[in-house]
């Protein structure tokens, strides 16, 4: 199959995330298109994050004043324009030269908060220093030194918050990326990280798995004393059980990120949404919470809101523009978010994010 560069325009089929996603696939070879694509074992997750949202139906009001509406909302006293953050992803140079720096021009463009990955290609000093709208996401480095030097240096270029991803300590089983022979090239820059961690000097009664990468994982220990070392606020990223909410408050975590890794890790795990409704009933009321899996829609981002989600994150999307047409695709799938999201809310009858609640929707049939 012929690899098509990336455009240089927005053409006029492009009007959906949907159709981005298949014009993306001809920009990419089709081992990283596996990559991307791939969910954990028979990808029950990876569809289930995007059926979630079918099942729950709008619930509109009529006739009411929707004058000075807006989408701002507010996360750790910061006020963003809009609530759809880009998740983390890495090795973005797979899918364009430009990789994370196009990304964030795009982000910066449309105002969008971009959550870059520990795994970037493109250095976190690289990308605009005064641009208020990034975080950082950290892997644990197998160790609090090397951890905490990623978020002193994030500190240091006005990243807003550090992201810990607590659901990955292991890869997931990915048959599809495996079937399609998929390997990181061995050149490509990886400036904070490598690519892999390895437990060394393992004994022969060790197991590979829960005495060797599990052992290099993060605990509750470890996320308390981080707290205590840097000023930003501590999100978590892969929380699905309530209990774990209650944990994270408990041990200085300031916001979490309800995921279940795009479908990537572990096959089956519960469907953020559901996640969301018991995380919600247990962590106070303006406990920031954000949702990140399957948003397709602008009645996706109503919906995630109405649960109880301050803000949301898109993941393949935004990568499907940039395989597309760069920074330009990125600020287009973007803004086609963005405008769904505003006509949902006008045609639902909510002029503001406060104003989305569960009295907006109907579950009955979730």
């Amino acid at each position: 199959m012929t690899i098509h560069a990336p455009l240089n325009n927005i053409p006029p089929h492009l009007l959906t995330l949907a159709d981005y996603e298949k014009q993306a696939e001809m920009h990419i070879p089709k081992s990283h298109w596996a990559y991307l694509q791939s969910g954990a074992m028979h990808e029950i997750s990876l569809k289930q994050n995007q059926q979630q949202f079918e099942k729950i139906h709008i619930l509109p009001r009529v006739l009411k004043d929707l004058s000075h509406g807006n989408t701002t909302c507010e996360i750790f006293g910061q006020t963003y324009p809009h609530p759809i953050f880009l998740a983390p992803i890495g090795h973005q140079a797979l899918f364009h030269p430009e990789a994370e720096r196009a990304t964030a021009l795009a982000a910066e463009v449309m105002q969008s908060n971009l959550i870059l990955s520990t795994f970037t290609t493109t250095d976190l000093r690289a990308l605009n220093k005064d641009n208020p709208f990034k975080w950082f996401q950290l892997y644990w480095q197998g160790g609090r030194e090397k951890s905490l030097q990623l978020v002193k240096m994030a500190e240091q270029h006005h990243y807003k918050a550090i992201v810990i991803t607590v659901d990955a300590p292991h890869k997931g089983i990915r048959d599809t990326e495996r079937k399609a022979n998929f390997q990181l090239p061995p050149d490509m820059p990886h400036p904070h990280t490598k690519t892999f961690l390895m437990a060394e000097n393992l004994l022969p009664n060790q197991h590979p798995v829960f005495d060797g990468l599990m052992q290099l994982a993060p605990t509750w220990q470890d996320i308390a004393w981080l707290a205590q070392q840097t000023s930003l606020p501590i999100v978590l990223k892969g929380v699905s059980h309530p209990d774990d909410a209650k944990f994270a408050i408990e041990h200085g975590v300031q916001g979490l990120i309800i995921s279940n890794h795009g479908g990537r890790v572990l096959d089956t795990c519960i469907s953020p949404l559901t996640a969301l409704q018991r995380i919600k009933a247990v962590v106070p009321s303006d406990y920031p919470l954000l949702l990140d899996g399957g948003i397709r829609r602008g009645t996706d981002v109503f919906k995630a809101i109405a649960m109880g989600a301050h803000a949301v994150l898109i993941g393949r999307p935004y990568i499907y523009g940039l395989a597309t047409a760069g920074a330009l695709g990125v600020a287009h799938v973007i803004r086609t978010l963005k405008e769904e999201l505003e006509i949902t809310m006008a045609l639902a009858g909510t002029a503001r994010m406060s104003d989305i609640s569960t009295a907006y929707i109907d579950t009955q049939n979730h």
